[in-house]
């Protein structure tokens, strides 16, 4: 190999191997380049960042350590023998995101179409292994084009051990999957074993059997962006949790998700000093929460006038929009907050919404992040649909999570709270530490009316007036067993509080539980509802 070489360096070097050094920073350089300029042209032309240059958003100035940098395949045929780039198509290391360490590796679509065969699979491995091993985030920047054909089944090797991987890091470290370009086939499973998905609009795709499968198959045509495209997956699927319209903006959130997040599962998430008042009143919340059980309002508003700033981060926000799960801080600290959202179908819980909540709940318990859930549900939806498509044990998922998490746990009902869907919604009797309520709140089996027809169906029936007596005995179910301080006076609700003071009683519990400890029994692992 002929390399150029500074003729300065190499006297001012010379007899100290300041050739070597030359040809060191020669190398480095044709790595750093990648395949040239007409490569990083026509990514630039797909509306596409170069590997390096996405690392250079994620991580802060000068923070990142490569790692592999030098690293080449050894297979051989088809052409392969004559192709040998440095890296192998993906970029390795390790940098620091405000200040705290974060691995990262980044496939670089010039190089083979970022396809992964043996080397690139290894130097994966490898960056897993020291995320678990150091107990820091993995954040992975995917734009490949799957296995690398040519390299047969090592290439499908390599994504087993990755999948092993993910799933060996699952609930240890905070794993982020972000989606820059084509993700198809196997490759598209381990994304779907972290902990959150990113998607950009037009530029990324996920699916199993691509488009033309698809057509074969079934006779369907779709492109790729309506079979796998970042809307459907944020809206229809939910295997995205976040999609935006560009790669700088992605990527900024990916930061600032990470700063709500822990380094690992043993550690808490990082604190803030908070310029928000622990006892701000909020007295917008008797305008925001309408007394009426069946008016709808928007639980985002609620959320805004609870937590630091009225900032938060909403997780999977355009899929089961029945169902609200974010991630805030009160008083500097981080908490996961899931409600309901009574203006999305009333706020019931169905299949999608349980799936939702219930792997936010088990994110935030792995992660230490204390969980605050807010209460305004009035049951599962009905209907045949549901009931064939397993709302049993997807509603079982919701109800699993919280009886298993051992984290702080405060729950807040602010109106309706009826049947099953109130057990499953973190209730004192399924083990959360301190339940509140308003009193605007109404506890029940069943709504007044629903409850009035079944116990005094024989007296509606025999009345003269059968819509006089209905309306009686509605009034007398609700004062003998749907007053505000039903609960309260069972010991089934903790306190009935005033809802301006929400703020101040959420921050001092969370502050009370703050060293909570709850062991759960010996075991290899539950077996959850599936």
């Amino acid at each position: 190999m002929t390399v150029a070489v500074d003729s300065g360096r190499t006297e001012a070097g010379a007899g100290q191997g300041g050739g070597r050094v030359a040809e060191l920073h020669a190398i480095r350089a044709q790595a750093l380049g990648g395949p040239g300029e007409r490569a990083t042209e026509a990514q630039h032309a797909k509306g596409k960042l170069t590997a390096r240059e996405r690392i250079d958003l994620l991580v802060d100035p000068g923070s990142f350590q490569e790692v592999e940098q030098l690293r080449r395949h050894r297979a051989t045929g088809f052409g392969l023998e004559a192709k040998k780039p440095y890296t192998d198509g993906v970029v390795t290391g390790w940098g620091t995101v405000d200040g705290r360490t974060v691995f990262v590796y980044a496939h670089d679509f010039r190089i083979f179409g970022g396809a992964l065969g043996e080397a690139h699979a290894t130097k994966i491995h490898k960056i897993m292994d020291m995320a678990i091993s150091a107990g820091a985030p993995l954040v992975s920047l995917n734009d490949g084009a799957g296995a690398r054909i040519q390299e047969g089944v090592s290439a499908l090797a390599g994504y087993g051990g990755i999948f092993q991987r993910n799933t060996k890091a699952s609930g240890v470290i905070p794993q982020i999957s972000v989606m820059l370009g084509p993700c198809a086939g196997g490759a598209a499973y381990s994304p779907a074993l972290t902990d959150f998905v990113f998607m950009v609009r037009e530029t990324s795709q996920m699916f199993i059997t691509g488009p033309d499968v698809v057509k074969a198959v079934t006779g369907e045509e779709i492109t790729q962006n309506g079979l796998g495209g970042a809307d459907v997956h944020a809206e229809t699927s939910g295997v995205a949790h976040f999609a935006y319209d560009d790669e700088e903006t992605c990527i900024t959130e990916v930061r600032y998700l990470l700063s709500l997040l822990p380094q690992n599962n043993r550690q808490s998430p990082p604190s803030v000093d908070s310029d928000d008042p622990v006892d701000r009143r909020g007295e917008a919340l008797y305008e925001l929460v309408p007394v009426e059980g069946n008016r709808p309002y928007d639980m985002h508003k609620v959320i805004e006038e609870l937590v630091d700033d009225g900032d938060y981060l909403e997780v999977h926000e355009r899929w089961a929009r029945n169902i609200v799960c974010a991630l805030a801080r009160l008083d500097g600290q981080v908490v996961g907050i899931v409600a309901n959202q009574p203006q999305s179908l009333a706020g019931v819980l169905d299949i999608e919404a349980s799936e939702k909540a219930a792997r936010f709940v088990q994110m935030c318990d792995a992660f230490n992040i204390p969980i605050v859930t807010l209460i305004d549900v009035p049951g599962f939806l009905p209907g045949v649909d549901q009931e064939h498509g397993g709302i049993i044990r997807h509603g079982a998922k919701l109800l699993y999570a919280y009886c298993n998490a051992t984290v702080p746990r405060i729950s807040l009902i602010l109106r309706k709270a009826y049947g099953g869907a109130y057990i499953v919604m973190d209730s004192q009797s399924i083990g959360a530490d301190l339940t509140y309520a308003w009193p605007t709140n109404e506890i029940a089996v069943m709504g007044a009316e629903g409850a009035a027809n079944v116990i005094f169906r024989r007296q509606i029936a025999d009345a003269e007036d059968p819509e006089a007596m209905r309306t009686r005995m509605v009034k007398e179910y609700k004062a003998e067993l749907m007053h505000p301080y039903y609960a309260a006076e069972r010991g089934l609700v903790d306190d009935v509080i005033d809802p301006a003071d929400t703020r101040a009683v959420l921050i001092r519990s969370l502050a009370m539980l703050g060293a909570k400890h709850a062991d759960l029994p010996s075991r290899k692992h539950g077996n959850p509802p599936q």
